[in-house]
């Protein structure tokens, strides 16, 4: 199993989302090849402005492994994280992160900052960018376009 298929399984949170309303981000934490947790944005459902599929998806890991650092973990995202998001990546000690598509409107990965290799913080993540970004931004755009008519 590669980034790619991994991708898909957050493209498939990601279109849950889609479903509900939410902005269609999705969310998969592995660790030794093996999916952990999987989430996707739930804002509008729970009234929650940390509910991003982030966010979730280290709770939900911390919380099945009964631990909160998630050394070994490799977080999937479709969309690059914001401040709050890139934050957490930092905190819960996740090593690796791939997302898809950046955000030049809220990233914190490389596009707008780089929180999750900042110098001045004690962990720092290696980053792979662009993973199945067509299809990563295509659920974005079509969901907005949508909110638009």
């Amino acid at each position: 199993m590669d980034d790619s298929y991994y991708m898909e399984l957050a493209l498939a949170e990601a279109r849950k989302a889609f479903d509900l309303g939410e902005v269609p981000i999705g969310a998969v934490l592995v660790i030794d090849d093996q999916v952990v947790a999987s989430a996707h944005n739930m804002r509008e459902e729970w009234h929650d402005a940390t509910a991003h599929a982030e966010v979730i998806v280290i709770r939900e890991a911390c919380r099945q492994l009964k631990r909160w650092r998630l050394t070994g973990a490799t977080l999937y995202v479709t969309i690059e994280p914001c401040p709050m998001c890139a934050g957490a990546l930092v905190m819960s000690r996740v090593d690796r992160l791939v997302y898809g598509s950046p955000d030049y409107k809220a990233g914190a990965v490389e596009s707008l900052f780089n929180i999750v290799k900042h110098p001045g913080l004690n962990h720092r993540l290696e980053i792979t960018a662009g993973v199945l970004a067509d299809k990563c931004s295509g659920i974005m755009k079509e969901f907005f376009r949508m909110r638009r008519k």
